[in-house]
């Protein structure tokens, strides 16, 4: 059995001479527990909401987007037959989409219109996300229109209501007349339902059929954007890269992360600051590792000359408090991860932390925990109690133990 930390393993647990060194002991262990704790909750409540946020972005974003590098729009040409023949596509959505002015009463507001297909409901599930009515664009008789949420309540839209709403924009090379209504395009449809998926999407987008849109903005083959689902989401992104290199420099395909990259990279960020905010107060609870070595070493002086009557070096010495101080952040960086992953599960399980009221997508905070951050925690933990060990390891052997 390994001497130092067999002794080590016994100081840790004994009871001292100064009661006082043991009080010191238990809170350096609560200190160390409570930090660890409070990184992976932290960490994995982080990890909860960037994994909602990207549920609610695949409702309405597509795994790969593929746009035109100069203009606006374009028309698919025979290479995009062999994009949609790919093994890993699994869907191949056209879209187009432009700003337009919708009135509906004596309301008015711009929005984003996006007409799109029927493969675009396949690959995306938005018709999961309906608050009011149902998601129907295209029946054999009538076309219609989904609202985002924030747009109906803009306009005041009512289902049950039997007002159309009409959508405006200006035509391409149009001049202004005496009637300025003539440079105009001027369509309407009925709504069929509203969708709730996020704020930037509720309050921007408006969804039409694709032959509608390109009525409505006066296009015949043209889209905006090619949309594709993929098989699986592991192979995204050699996807991409393979779809880039058919199509060249005309067009630039985007990935989910690419199409909202602020976003995600602010949650990256805000989530890697809040690592080393914590582990810096991790740092100073470690402090009382400190206290706590240094008075453990004064306390055991008789036990060591007895050591080194016995054969034991200075090295030996050394490693035995050096063990002593890793034990106290080992044992707290263990106890905090199991509370810690013990408390999101419960959160997972029972969602004892509630949202506020009426937020349709979840009622409870969004929590995942994931076992790369747990590593990381930990090692980051036992590597501050190391070398918060070090100190009075170092230094305070050497002025009071007195070694020759």
């Amino acid at each position: 059995m390994n001497l130092p930390f067999h002794i080590a393993k016994r100081y840790l647990f004994s009871k001292k001479k100064q009661n006082v060194i043991n009080i010191i002991s238990i809170i350096s262990v609560i200190g160390v527990t409570v930090g660890t704790m409070a990184l992976v909750i932290v960490l994995s409540a982080f990890n909860g909401l960037n994994q909602f946020i990207d549920q609610q972005f695949s409702s309405f974003d597509p795994d790969l987007k593929i746009l035109p590098a100069k203009g606006k729009t374009f028309v698919p040409d025979s290479i995009f037959e062999r994009i949609k023949n790919m093994e890993q596509v699994a869907f191949y959505a056209e879209v187009l989409e432009e700003n337009a002015l919708l009135k509906y009463g004596n309301r008015q507001r711009p929005a984003i219109v996006k007409g799109v297909d029927e493969n675009f409901t396949l690959m995306t599930g938005i018709d999961k996300m309906m608050t009011d009515g149902n998601f129907v664009l295209d029946t054999p008789k009538h076309q219609f229109v989904v609202l985002g949420y924030g747009v109906a309540l803009d306009l005041g839209v009512g289902l049950t209501f039997v007002d159309p709403i009409k959508f405006y924009v200006p035509k391409r090379n149009a001049k202004v007349g005496h009637n300025p209504m003539d440079a105009f395009n001027t369509e309407y449809l009925y709504p069929s339902g509203f969708f709730q998926i996020q704020i930037d999407f509720d309050t921007q987008y408006t969804l039409v059929p694709l032959s509608f849109a390109r009525k409505l903005f006066n296009y015949k083959n043209e889209v905006s954007a090619i949309e594709l689902g993929i098989n699986d989401s592991e192979d995204i992104n050699d996807v991409k890269s393979e779809i880039q290199e058919i199509l060249g420099d005309a067009y630039v395909v985007k990935n989910r992360f690419e199409l909202h990259d602020v976003i995600y990279k602010m949650m990256k960020t805000e989530k890697t600051a809040i690592f080393f905010i914590l582990a810096f107060i991790l740092v100073i609870a470690s402090f009382n590792i400190i206290g706590s070595l240094t008075m453990l070493i004064l306390d055991k002086k008789e036990d060591v000359s007895t050591l080194r009557s016995l054969g034991a070096n200075e090295q030996t010495i050394k490693q035995l408090f050096l063990i002593e101080g890793c034990l106290i952040s080992f044992s707290g960086a263990i106890i905090g991860v199991i509370l810690g992953v013990a408390i999101c599960f419960i959160q997972i399980k029972f969602g004892l932390v509630k949202l506020a009221a009426g937020n349709f997508m979840m009622n409870t905070y969004p929590v995942s925990v994931h076992f790369t951050d747990i590593f990381i925690i930990f090692i980051t933990v036992v590597l501050i109690g190391f070398f918060a060990s070090r100190f009075p390891v170092q230094y305070i052997t050497k002025r009071y133990l007195q070694f020759n």
